[in-house]
């Protein structure tokens, strides 16, 4: 299948695949979108002093590398993917630039040059585990804090949009766990609902309306 390299709107690049009409990253801005769905909508609302993250698509490792960049914490980052990019493709991207993080820019080479399967300390805060699995064998439990679930869309891959993967999702996330995407479709809301999340409409990232956020709260309070 073809792939190409394809600027978005905010300068930064992302991963076209034409022949699906879809990309690895918003044609409205990677970076933007990484961000506004990630880190502000996810993110920045987990107050454990660890933080656990599971990443439902590694891809071009633009949301683990923001995630470096912005975390003040410990951060345990386990990504999953089945097919990875390809080296020349990560050697094509250009977060680095657009981010200014020149500086950071050996944590970004060494992250996609670590070996999958094992867990690598990548800082003295920042640890990175890389699992080359089908989402579909994700068999985790009650181990993280939060999820970023960024599959292709459920137009081109919707059996990664379903009950049964939202239910490894329930499944995985801990207690008060957060799960953000930037899909808003009602069947995946649905999806999310059947498991048991707790879901919120939110404003989109640019392009979009809306995205979802969506909480595990199993445990009923004495009013």
């Amino acid at each position: 299948m073809k792939r190409e390299i394809l600027i978005t709107s905010d300068g930064s690049t992302t991963i076209n695949l034409p022949d699906l009409n879809e990309q690895y990253h918003s044609k409205n801005g990677s970076i933007n979108e990484s961000y506004h769905v990630f880190i502000n909508s996810g993110l920045k609302l987990v107050t454990a002093e660890e933080v656990s993250i599971l990443e439902i698509g590694f891809g071009t490792g633009l949301n683990c590398f923001i995630t470096y960049l912005e975390a003040k914490r410990n951060i345990n980052y386990v990504g999953v993917e089945a097919y990875p990019v390809t080296a020349e493709e990560v050697e094509n991207m250009n977060f680095i630039t657009v981010l200014k993080a020149e500086k950071e820019s050996a944590v970004f080479d060494i992250m996609h040059a670590v070996s999958w399967e094992e867990k690598h300390q990548i800082s003295d805060t920042f640890s990175l585990t890389k699992r080359k699995q089908f989402f579909e064998d994700i068999e985790d439990k009650d181990t993280f804090n939060l999820i970023y679930f960024d599959a292709f869309g459920a137009r081109v891959q919707p059996q990664l949009w379903t009950v049964e993967i939202f239910r490894k999702m329930f499944d995985a996330l801990k207690e008060n766990g957060i799960l953000v995407t930037y899909s808003a479709k009602g069947s995946v809301r649905r999806a999310m609902q059947e498991v048991g999340l707790t879901v919120e409409r939110l404003p989109g990232p640019p392009g979009k309306r809306e995205m979802l956020r969506a909480t595990k709260i199993t445990t009923k309070t004495n009013e």
